[in-house]
């Protein structure tokens, strides 16, 4: 039995200050520098549910672009343009403008998943039964059936 080992040819190790001082990366460390001194400024402008909700998605030529994560916090954001526009200048003379834009997040990034959707295990179902038997008759008596009944539906669907 014969091993051949192969090796790939090691590239010299670098410092990170050395790669991101290389000139391809300068450019692009000073516009995420920027973006963070200007998000820095509307943090301090903005009100605190509303900046907990957007950021600072770009800034060309002297107009700041605001990414918010809905409508309605787009719709608000609008509203207090000119009041962000003064407090952000005080701060970024150089600010002229600022845009709203929606960005949406993916919202089913914290969702395990939809409600409504996930059943029962069989062992937890038998709990409910006796549950349903022990409780007087009420709404949540009533509540307890319901989910009873549909767990029976949805098995009797899968087989």
């Amino acid at each position: 039995m014969h091993c051949f080992l192969t090796t790939t040819p090691r590239v010299p190790a670098h410092k990170i200050g050395t790669l991101l001082g290389a000139p391809e990366l300068q450019a692009l460390s000073g516009k995420v520098r920027r973006l963070a001194e200007l998000q820095q400024a509307y943090l301090s402008c903005a009100p605190h549910p509303l900046a907990r909700a957007s950021r600072v998605a770009d800034y060309r030529t002297g107009t700041l672009v605001i990414a918010a994560d809905n409508g309605a916090v787009a719709a608000k954001l609008k509203q207090l343009v000119p009041r962000l526009l003064v407090n952000i200048r005080k701060r970024e003379p150089e600010v002229t403008g600022i845009k709203i834009a929606v960005q949406v997040k993916d919202i089913t990034a914290g969702l395990q998943s939809q409600p409504g959707t996930d059943i029962p295990r069989i062992e937890n179902i038998e709990v409910f039964r006796e549950l349903a038997h022990r409780l007087p008759e009420s709404g949540l008596r009533s509540a307890v059936r319901t989910l009873i009944r549909r767990h029976e539906r949805r098995r009797s669907d899968d087989e």
